[in-house]
């Protein structure tokens, strides 16, 4: 049973981080970074004082949070830009996390002492994967808007990688308990994988024919069906011998190519859930980790956050995109786009939960390399797509429309429209536009105020 005092400090510490967000914005930083942060301040050696050691615990939370976000990533998705970009997207995310991985293992035993290349090999496939919700935080906070498909096979590679990741990492960690590679893990990584996709793919189907069929009484039920298809769906793929994680993201998009009433309101309760499962997570690895720690290896954390930005990443997308319609600026910019966030310090937690001998060593600097990555990635992004010239220009206010759950059950697509001060439809009336036929003007935003024409 908690004391009062557990409601206190997890209520004053989601409060806090929440309000902290605000800030984020400002500064250009991703708001996961903040949360990190106010996870650390009170741990154990901050000013909090909040002992925490359970990493099976942590590591329990992480599976139920990285579950509800990849499947509230795959709802949002949307499904006609990444159509173009599926092969390359897909790519990205499995060969990608996987040359990646093996770039990384082997660099850190060369150059860290004391590492194996079986722990190296681990290491880098823990760190292998990209973080969707730090990237787009960052490109949300300043405005920036990317050009072309750049943003679509950001968005697919960001929010698909992470079962990879979760598989290499596995993998690698049986094969350091046993001592000796099987080709077995070949074979399990096919089952795991194929597994995985049917049974994402039947149970976003599966879900968008529920909430088209059972008309519930209450619409605040709907919102529940879709909890429960996230643990089912996540439980019964592990038990089938596939990837729980796979599942829910596919479960997601799958559901949201599909037409159902109360969209709108699923999508803001999930992307609400995302959040609040992204912030207690980093609050409760902050609070798992502890700084004075973090010092003794910063020239070994700096030494692996360089080569993994400037030479391992950036490798990859190269070979990977050398034939695509993506030209070299395009190249650069997903090349630099490699952010790391809460899954790594995630998997991070798994060699603890092995009893593996280098666990704390490991978790250390994949905490560092994460950090460094959120800093130098994350605060340098909006300027490198403005100077690669990728970056759409934005009207002075873009701030999205937040409208009702009306238009969801409408056979349409709500569109926000700017018209810049050059276009030829300043001064002129409704009638003089010649709109396209069947679309119709329900919100005008002058400024901060809104016209019904």
């Amino acid at each position: 049973m908690f004391s009062p005092e557990f409601y206190v400090a997890s209520g004053l510490l989601l409060l806090i981080s929440v309000l902290a967000s605000k800030a984020s914005g400002r500064i250009g930083v991703p708001a996961l970074l903040v949360f990190l942060a106010i996870g650390m301040l009170a741990g154990d050696e901050g000013v909090g004082g909040i002992q925490f050691d359970n990493v099976e615990l942590a590591q329990a939370l992480g599976i139920i949070a990285l579950s509800f976000i990849l499947f509230s990533g795959g709802l949002d998705t949307k499904w006609d830009p990444i159509r173009s970009v599926m092969g390359r997207g897909i790519a990205l995310s499995s060969v990608g996390v996987l040359l990646t991985s093996l770039l990384m293992g082997v660099f850190a035993s060369a150059v860290l002492p004391g590492l194996s290349l079986l722990e190296g090999l681990l290491l880098g496939a823990i760190i292998s994967s990209t973080d969707a919700a730090a990237v787009f935080s960052v490109l949300r906070s300043k405005g920036v808007r990317l050009k072309g498909n750049t943003k679509p096979l950001l968005e697919l590679e960001s929010g698909s990688n992470d079962p990879m990741a979760v598989f290499l990492t596995i993998g690698f960690l049986a094969i350091l308990k046993e001592n000796q590679f099987s080709w077995g893990l070949a074979t399990q990584f096919v089952q795991q994988m194929s597994v995985g996709a049917v049974f994402g793919f039947i149970a976003g189907k599966s879900l968008a024919y529920a909430i088209n069929r059972l008309n519930l009484e209450y619409e605040g039920l709907y919102p529940v069906l879709t909890i429960a298809c996230v643990a089912l769906t996540y439980g019964l793929t592990e038990l089938g011998g596939g990837n729980g994680f796979l599942a829910t993201y596919l479960a997601g998009l799958f559901l949201g190519k599909e037409r159902f009433p109360h969209r709108r309101s699923l999508s803001q309760f999930h992307d609400g859930a995302a959040w609040l499962m992204q912030i207690t997570m980093f609050l409760v690895l902050g609070l798992l980790v502890y700084p004075s720690k973090l010092m003794p290896l910063a020239l070994s954390g700096l030494l692996l956050s360089a080569f993994l930005m400037f030479v391992a990443r950036p490798l990859v997308v190269y070979l990977l995109l050398l034939r695509s319609e993506f030209d070299f600026r395009e190249r650069s910019l997903i090349g630099w786009v490699g952010l790391k966030g809460a899954v790594p310090i995630i998997l991070a937690t798994y060699p603890f939960v092995a009893g593996v001998e280098q666990a704390e060593y490991i978790f250390n600097l994949v905490f560092f390399i994460v950090l460094t990555s959120i800093v130098v990635q994350g605060a340098s992004l909006p300027w490198v797509s403005k100077w690669l010239d990728l970056e759409e220009e934005s009207s002075h206010d873009s701030s999205p429309l937040h409208t009702s759950d009306l238009y969801a059950t409408l056979d349409g697509e709500l569109k926000q429209v700017v018209v810049h001060p050059e276009s030829e439809a300043v001064g002129r009336n409704i009638a003089q536009l010649a709109l396209p036929e069947g679309s119709l003007i329900a919100l005008i935003q002058r400024s901060n105020k809104y016209i019904i024409p």
